[in-house]
């Protein structure tokens, strides 16, 4: 008995510092916005003057136009910068473990983005999206497109640009995810595809694709979480502009929290992100269950 409490207080003592950070920097916030989502709280003017509103915050956001739009643009953002990153990382991560030499160089190479600094990542796409000067525009013109798109100038390319720019930082992270799950695949089926005559195509899609059917799963699912929590390249780049073309709702919640210092009207909008990425991954939970049943 002894033995046994000396190792349940060791495991304790193991984790104490995982759960002490759970609790004061995870726990604590959460409960604390929710319990200011019901306020009316200035940050200037400190807690002597928060005012209890019921429910106010939530239904304002109902009649708060750019909360729609931000809300649209988060779900815009996630719905097409996911698939299109996972179908590029699988189709270069295929063609890395199979048709290319130096694969360690690569990887490296395709992962600097995911560990570089957002904001400076973001700076020097805002260099290369310049309407005037910029060298993606300089390439399009030599090709013979006389008018180029403005991308962060204009309201119709803002958000697009950002799609993009998370698309190329997304990348190196799920080619390395992509690499590790190819290795799980046995090389004996696709030797017995080649002998029943399937080519590159059939073995793709046959053997691959369902070989990596839980990695691409785990790809989506935090691929979605990460993506309706974008923030930095809005930020760097567009300040939600031109008008609320870009604006996304980490962004808004930001702006209203420590630019219009609105806590309580924040905090409410930060429980509705909440719950829209716990339903997500909640319906996604289910969908693979009923998949694996």
């Amino acid at each position: 008995m002894r033995m046994q409490t000396r190792e349940n207080l060791a495991g304790w003592a193991f984790i104490s510092l995982n759960l002490i950070g759970y609790f004061l920097f995870k726990l604590v916030p959460l409960v604390l916005a929710g319990v200011l989502s019901f306020t009316k709280f200035n940050l200037a003017a400190g807690f002597k003057k928060m005012e209890f509103v019921g429910v106010e915050n939530f239904v304002k956001m109902f009649g708060d136009k750019i909360f729609r739009v931000s809300v649209t643009n988060t779900i815009l953002y996630a719905i097409v910068m996911v698939p299109v990153a996972i179908f590029l990382s699988l189709i270069l991560a295929v063609i890395l473990d199979k048709y290319v030499y130096g694969k360690g160089v690569m990887r490296l190479a395709y992962y600097l983005p995911n560990i570089s600094s957002m904001v400076a990542v973001s700076v020097v796409w805002m260099i290369l999206f310049l309407p005037s000067y910029g060298p993606i525009n300089t390439v399009l013109q030599n090709l013979g497109i006389k008018n180029p798109p403005r991308w962060l100038n204009a309201s119709s390319t803002s958000l697009i640009s950002i799609i993009i720019v998370g698309v190329w930082q997304r990348l190196g992270y799920n080619i390395i995810i992509v690499l590790a799950g190819l290795q799980g695949i046995s090389q004996s089926l696709y030797e017995a595809a080649e002998i029943d005559g399937a080519n590159v195509v059939q073995k793709f899609f046959y053997i691959t694709i369902p070989g990596l059917s839980n990695t691409l799963f785990f790809l989506t699912m935090i691929s979605f979480i990460s993506s309706f929590q974008v923030f930095t390249p809005v930020q760097v780049m567009t300040q939600g502009g031109p008008g609320t073309s870009s604006s996304v709702l980490v962004y808004y919640i930001y702006k209203k929290a420590f630019q219009q210092n609105d806590i309580g009207y924040a905090s409410a909008m930060a429980w509705i992100l909440f719950l829209l990425v716990f339903v997500f991954s909640a319906a996604r939970m289910l969908m693979n269950r009923k998949k694996e049943d």
